[in-house]
Order: C-alpha cells, then structure tokens, then sequence
C-alpha cells in the first residue's frame, strides 16, 4: 500500500509501481521510470547482478548504470556472479523498468530495487535491489 510520502514519477504503468510499492518496506519510497537519455525510449535489455544493475535501450542501443551501479560494476565486486541478462519467464527479454528508492526518516536513500515489466505479457519482477550505506544520496534519485 502506497505511504502518503510516496512519489510515482509520471509513466510508471500502473502495475510496475504498485509492484514495486509492495516490493518494498514501509519506508516511504520514490518510484521513477527508466527512460533513455538518448531517444526518450522506456525498452530495455537488463543486465543484472548482486551489485546493480545497467540497462540498453531497445530503440538506439544507448547503456546507461541505474543509481551507483558503475561504482561497483567490475569482477572484484562481483562475488563470483557476472551480470546476466534479465529475463521474463515467457522468455522476453525487453522490459519497462522502474527503480524505487525506499528512503529513511531523513529523507536520504537507503535501497535500491530494480522493477522490471515484461514487454511480452507484463509479468513485473524485481530483479535486483541493494542496501546503500553512504551519505548523501540526493545524486542516486536521478541515475534510473
């Protein structure tokens, strides 16, 4: 259930934010939208880890690290799981994506959790989310 502190950033569909509103905990949270810097495209390819996360658009192949995932994008960080390509259970691999930062009573970020929605048949999943423990983290809400 949405926290009256919440933020949805406008085109989110209806299904990833609320999937992502019950993903994560009770902490207020601010859901934005992937969108491409360089088409305005909202498809993506997802490769995915324990460490975060870097999308390719559909429409011009532009890459872009969502919040500080290329702080933490190399082998040493990896813990033996290379990034994989994210996945639908009906076997797309293009997705809208969403990223919702849950926040603390301070209003800093405290995690990341990436939410994808299937191109194909709208399957919404988290594919991965992480704990950030570092100050400040204004910086992080606009690297979706």
């Amino acid at each position: 259930m949405a926290s009256d502190d919440d933020e949805i950033g406008a085109g989110v569909s209806a299904e990833l934010a609320e999937f992502l509103r019950d993903a994560v905990d009770s902490r207020p949270a601010r859901i934005a939208p992937c969108v491409c810097a360089g088409c305005g495209g909202r498809a993506f390819a997802v490769l995915v880890n324990t460490s975060g996360a870097e999308r390719e658009c559909s429409g011009c192949g532009s890459r872009a690290f969502i919040a500080d995932t290329e702080e933490y994008w190399n082998e040493e960080d990896w813990e033996g799981e290379e990034p994989g390509t994210a996945a639908c259970p009906c076997g797309t691999e293009e997705f809208e994506a969403a990223v919702a930062f849950s926040l603390g009573a301070d209003g800093s970020v405290r995690w990341v959790t990436v939410g994808l929605r299937c191109a194909g048949d709208g399957f919404c999943g988290v594919w991965a989310d992480w704990k950030i423990d570092y100050l400040p983290t204004d910086h992080l809400l606009t690297m979706v």
